[in-house]
């Protein structure tokens, strides 16, 4: 028979198991569980973005709203691959030819006939480019209808026609996945190959930068969370002169 002031064996267990838990939350100066940290907070304010960097250059982009597409039309922006550097080339097969490998050109010395895109930086994939049965589109990063609604509305003609041709702006890739992008900016669309995201972002704040374009509070918040994860990632250099020759 068990004395009466004598706790049972499940009983003792219990207790030291509380005392346990007691003791541990002591080390660690909590009061209960509900004060352990939240492991998604921060433990401290975010580093200043680098100088240079393109997290530092989107810090800087002007943040308006979306204006209204009244107006857009793609030759808003000039003829298709207008040849504004003057090399006798249009601006697709430049581009083509510059960020394709193993490029086979027409005897004209400008059309490209084949090439092989290896990564296609939006999905990361090998992609084998033949003219008439090309599965690579040349992208504008910035989109123009984006672009429309952002600033270039007011630009000139020319300013319009040396952004839609600027080297800078103009990426070859995949051309399903460039269209389920469409006419979206970094707060909508995404490339779905990650490891292209941080060069693809830094791509846009280099273009809006350069141009002048504004930039959503959406899109500035989409921008920073890609960049903050590669701080310092670096604007891309190039590209050709703002203001288009006159044709």
């Amino acid at each position: 028979m068990t004395p009466p002031h004598t706790a049972s064996p499940r009983f003792r267990f219990t207790a030291l198991a509380t005392a346990a838990l007691a003791g541990a939350l002591a080390l660690t100066g909590c009061e209960g569980l509900d004060d352990l940290p939240d492991p998604g907070q921060s433990s401290g304010a975010a580093a200043p973005a680098p100088a240079g960097s393109a997290l530092k250059a989107a810090e800087g982009l002007t943040v308006k709203g979306r204006a209204p597409k009244t107006g857009y039309d793609r030759d808003e922006f000039g003829s298709a691959w207008a040849d504004t550097d003057h090399n006798g080339c249009g601006t697709r097969d430049d581009v083509l030819a510059e960020q394709l490998e193993d490029v086979s050109r027409d005897s004209d010395g400008c059309k490209v006939l084949s090439g092989v895109l290896d990564p296609d930086p939006y999905t990361g994939t090998r992609i084998t480019f033949e003219r008439g049965h090309s599965k690579v589109d040349i992208d504008h990063l910035v989109a123009l209808s984006d672009a429309w609604q952002k600033g270039a509305q007011q630009w000139s003609d020319g300013k319009r026609r040396a952004f839609a041709n600027d080297p800078l702006n103009l990426v070859a890739a995949d051309s399903s996945t460039n269209r389920r992008k469409g006419d979206g900016d970094t707060a909508t669309w995404l490339p779905p190959n990650k490891d292209y995201r941080c060069d693809y972002v830094a791509g846009q704040v280099s273009v809006k930068k350069k141009y002048g374009l504004w930039v959503t509070s959406a899109e500035l918040d989409a921008m920073k969370k890609v960049l903050s994860g590669c701080p310092r990632q670096k604007l891309t250099a190039g590209g050709n002169p703002t203001e288009a020759p006159a044709r």
